[in-house]
């Protein structure tokens, strides 16, 4: 077993490919076989497995989720840190706060068109902690 805690700074709303970062961390567990978790200790930003050579799919991926939970809802309550607080609190608990890929031969085991992406729903930056698992 080994884990890893990574820090990532958003430039603000989007998302931010960590691949490369998670890929880092399973290198160095040495593991052949197993499976990596990847955990976000946050609940205004989240973690998806996506396209990674097309950017429109993740104009697209902001377009249908800014229009399911729009910034300034009037039905939230929770603003505390502006009208794009709550909304960023529905699209995590919508998508997903961890991820677990399969790592076959050394390697994270993702299709050839698959990316792991830290989705920030804030619309300014900010730091975020990823703590990544390996067990194998």
């Amino acid at each position: 077993m080994y884990q890893s805690e990574l820090s990532f700074r958003t430039p603000g709303r989007g998302l931010l490919d960590i691949t490369g970062e998670i890929a880092d961390v399973v290198a160095e567990a040495g593991a052949r076989t197993g499976l990596c978790q990847v955990f976000i200790r946050h609940t205004s930003a989240s973690l998806v497995i996506t396209e990674n050579a097309d950017p429109d799919v993740h104009r697209d991926l902001e377009t249908f989720i800014g229009d399911l939970v729009p910034d300034g809802d009037p039905r939230f309550v929770h603003h505390a840190e502006g009208p794009d607080d709550m909304p960023a609190h529905v699209r995590s608990v919508l998508t997903q706060t961890h991820l677990a890929i399969p790592i076959t031969d050394g390697r994270l085991a993702l299709g050839t068109w698959q990316g792991i992406y830290l989705w920030e729903h804030r619309t300014r930056g900010h730091g975020r902690r990823v703590v990544v698992t390996v067990q194998g």
